[in-house]
């Protein structure tokens, strides 16, 4: 079965300029939440409790996603990959496919994942898995 995979070599998470921009996304959005709620305090307007709210659920979807994203990890080992719910060995992967913005890698067999620029180090990962699959 492929849950043997041997010794991890490498774990590729999410792409540092990803999570950077959620984190000036979130700073920004609770910045400006707080902004909003001084303003409805102040002038008692129901516009600024308005922009307060939105800029709250722009927080609130940021910091969910980053959560999920912080997830995403490619993990490489001596005998194959696992991605999520994705696991092939070297010998059971049949192509890897370079897209304009990704890479997607398909098993023998039909299951196949696409990997997108979010994902730290993607050339690494394409080099080490054409290299170990021989393809």
């Amino acid at each position: 079965m492929s849950q043997d995979l041997g010794k991890l070599i490498s774990i590729h998470g999410t792409s540092p300029a990803y999570l950077q921009r959620a984190a000036i996304v979130s700073i920004l959005s609770f910045v400006f939440f707080i902004a909003m709620l001084l303003a409805f305090y102040l002038r008692q307007q129901i516009l600024y409790f308005i922009l307060s709210s939105a800029f709250l659920v722009v927080y609130l979807f940021t910091m969910i996603g980053w959560l999920m994203q912080k997830r995403n990890t490619v993990k490489i080992y001596n005998n194959g990959m696992r991605y999520r719910k994705f696991v092939a060995r070297w010998d059971e992967i049949e192509s890897i496919n370079e897209t304009g913005s990704g890479v997607t890698i398909i098993k023998v067999g039909g299951d196949d994942i696409s990997l997108g620029p979010a994902v730290h180090g993607l050339g690494e990962i394409v080099r080490l898995a054409r290299s170990k699959a021989r393809l």
